[in-house]
């Protein structure tokens, strides 16, 4: 019974990967006329929303979103959300329908095709590396100069122990928003790391909650308030974890 469940979970999980290419294969053309100039990014966006779906759904996911306050047209936030799962990127992607551009590690860019467009339309940062560290605020910046949005998971990867509620957040997320003066908006996902975790054998179809709290204000705030503001947010994004699994 054992063997079977085993070969059960691999073919789910490669039927995971499968869903990855399907629709950047029949997006192809459109996805390739979006990425020439910075001016498709939209139209990129709405594409991946659509991918992201697709995995979601194929993988026998389905989620339930409870927003205390929405994203408004037209303006700019800082996104943050604890990280547990590949599936916070198609999660993120469903549940957030403003434009925005995620900050992730470029390991991710070797995933073939969906790594090709990866690298081309986020920001990729080598967290063993200074100078690629820096860069991010750089290209973050830019995007948010642009109007767009940026989603961090702030804890800078996805804890090796999966005992850990919620790790440690490190600042850059809370920095670029002080500067930018923009809103953080927190995200508590509360099921991805029992839906598909980085423990291959595990994992299964279900429910995916997602609460989008209300905003945190960095609007007449300076580099002084940072760890405060990054406290603030961890607390709330904690608790709500906590809660779901209350």
């Amino acid at each position: 019974m054992r063997g079977i469940k085993m070969i059960l979970w691999l073919l789910w999980r490669v039927w995971f990967y499968v869903l990855m290419a399907i629709p950047i294969l029949v997006m192809l053309p459109f996805l390739l006329l979006s990425i020439v100039s910075e001016r498709g990014y939209p139209y990129f966006f709405a594409m991946a929303r659509i991918w992201a779906k697709v995995i979601l759904f194929g993988m026998g996911f389905y989620y339930k979103v409870e927003s205390i306050q929405g994203l408004e047209p037209n303006k700019s936030y800082m996104i943050v959300a604890n990280h547990t799962s590949m599936t916070d990127i198609m999660l993120m992607l469903a549940v957030v329908d403003r434009p925005f551009v995620f900050v992730g590690k470029k390991e991710l860019a070797s995933i073939p095709l969906f790594g090709f467009f990866y690298k081309r339309t986020c920001i990729l940062v080598d967290r063993n590396n200074a100078q690629s560290r820096r860069a991010v605020f750089e290209s973050a910046q830019n995007r948010l100069n642009r109007g767009l949005s940026v989603c961090i998971f702030p804890e800078g990867g996805v804890p090796y122990d999966e005992s850990v509620v919620l790790d440690t957040f490190k600042d850059g997320a809370f920095r670029l928003a002080i500067e930018h003066q923009i809103p953080i908006v927190p995200i508590s996902f509360g099921d991805n790391k029992k839906r598909l975790s980085y423990t291959f054998f595990s994992g299964s179809p279900g429910l995916m909650r997602v609460k989008i709290h209300t905003h945190v204000a960095t609007e007449g705030k300076t580099l002084n308030d940072r760890r405060a503001i990054k406290e603030e947010v961890y607390q709330i994004i904690y608790n709500q974890l906590v809660a779901f699994e209350c």
